[in-house]
């Protein structure tokens, strides 16, 4: 009996990351090693938001959202009430925990992240549109971002057969 991985081998993933807060980009980068310590080639796309993950000014001060996040537990399992993420200092704190929480854990900064995954043979692309609509040029980001591209040519680089596209 064959598994469905020896049929159809994930050859390549294409990541997209469209948001800009801590649980969203570090799903993009773990998926993201993920793949290349695998042996998968990834390609990581980033736009709108997500920029600020690979932009030399906001990549070290992501936050978690903590309005609209239903997600979002108290200490002791309590849900998070909405209401409490507009006071002032609670995004900053409930921010702080879960960097803490994250070097507990080993779980490299971003910066470093990237610098794994292009390290890997991964590749970080920014989003043409949303670079030209913040203003933003190859000297706003990181030295891992290989090119400002369109979606047409993050299209064209999937190749086909055995590519997975991921939406974070």
């Amino acid at each position: 009996m064959t598994t469905q991985k020896e049929e159809y081998p994930l050859k390549k993933v294409l990541i997209i990351c469209a948001k800009g807060n801590i649980e969203d980009v570090y799903a993009a980068l773990i998926m993201a090693n993920g793949a290349v310590m695998e042996g998968i080639e990834a390609k990581l796309f980033f736009t709108f938001f997500g920029l600020d993950a690979i932009t030399k000014k906001q990549m070290n001060s992501l936050h978690t959202a903590t309005v609209g996040n239903p997600a979002m537990r108290m200490p002791g399992g309590l849900p998070f009430s909405t209401l409490l993420g507009v006071l002032p200092g609670v995004e900053a704190g409930v921010s702080a925990m879960m960097k803490s929480q994250m070097e507990k854990l080993d779980i490299p900064p971003v910066k470093e992240f990237l610098e794994m995954i292009v390290a890997g043979g991964g590749e970080i692309f920014a989003c043409k549109l949303a670079a030209d609509m913040f203003k933003l040029t190859k000297d706003d980001f990181t030295e891992e971002v290989t090119d400002i591209i369109t979606v047409g040519q993050l299209y064209e680089m999937s190749g086909g057969n055995g590519t997975q596209i991921i939406f974070t």
